[in-house]
């Protein structure tokens, strides 16, 4: 069984500076804890209840699995209702991301909430995009509910923090950024590659990086809703782009 001590690690995992210090993030529920096993990142070991090891002994090295109490794994992961497994995984060593004009980046500008940038993960993933730069201020990566909304794919798409304008200051190719003035994007013609910049959902894009842009786009309204969810928009805008 696990001790105490090895418990009060995983549940410090849910901070953001213990995530930084042991290098290790948390994943949670059979789905992306199978993802995780098929991806290259390094798993530190698995915990999970009885009913689940001995429903799935097949499937997961007996190796990796420490047995828990259903209570105990409650406790320390960010379900209401866990999946009765949780992972413990290595933060991987940071990549840079290389923007060319033959594929597709996602630039997400202060997307502060976890769960709309696990949903833009997943959408990232869902349209074949591998790789997001995202503002420091961007909520973080290995964040549980990011993870979790993540459905998986945060296993595929790779994420680097950086400052934004720098970074897409050097670029040479079309950066589209989503505002409320730019042209509809069922008039706009989205080429092979480029990056698509997505803006905090209060105050949009940045003055700084909003004067980089070399299109401005827009999500034509139709009714009388104030604005989208900025993981719907980027949901939006990727299917027009993957079929203009």
């Amino acid at each position: 069984m696990i001790t105490k001590s090895v418990l009060k690690f995983i549940k410090s995992l849910q901070l953001k500076k213990n995530r930084i210090e042991h290098q290790r993030f948390l994943v949670e529920g059979v789905k992306s804890v199978r993802e995780l096993l098929n991806s290259d990142i390094e798993v530190d070991t698995i915990v999970a209840t009885s009913d689940f090891i001995r429903e799935n002994r097949n499937d997961f090295d007996p190796g990796l699995i420490t047995e828990i109490k259903a209570t105990d794994i409650n406790a320390i992961g960010s379900f209401k209702n866990n999946n009765s497994v949780i992972a413990i995984a290595k933060i991987p060593m940071s990549l840079e991301v290389s923007i060319s004009n033959d594929e597709y980046v996602l630039a997400l500008d202060d997307v502060r909430d976890p769960g709309n940038l696990g949903t833009i993960i997943r959408i990232a993933d869902w349209y074949g995009i591998t790789q997001i730069i995202a503002s420091p201020t961007t909520a973080d990566f290995y964040n549980p509910k990011v993870i979790s909304a993540s459905m998986g794919s945060f296993a595929r798409v790779k994420m680097q923090y950086v400052d934004l304008a720098s970074k897409l200051e050097s670029y040479q190719g079309e950066i589209y950024g989503a505002l409320m003035d730019g042209i509809s994007i069922h008039q706009q013609y989205f080429g092979s590659g480029g990056v698509i910049v997505m803006g905090n959902e209060s105050v949009g894009i940045s003055k700084e990086v909003e004067s980089i842009l070399t299109n401005r786009i827009t999500i034509p309204k139709f009714g009388e809703a104030e604005s989208l969810n900025v993981g719907i928009a980027t949901a939006i805008i990727c299917d027009r782009l993957r079929n203009s």
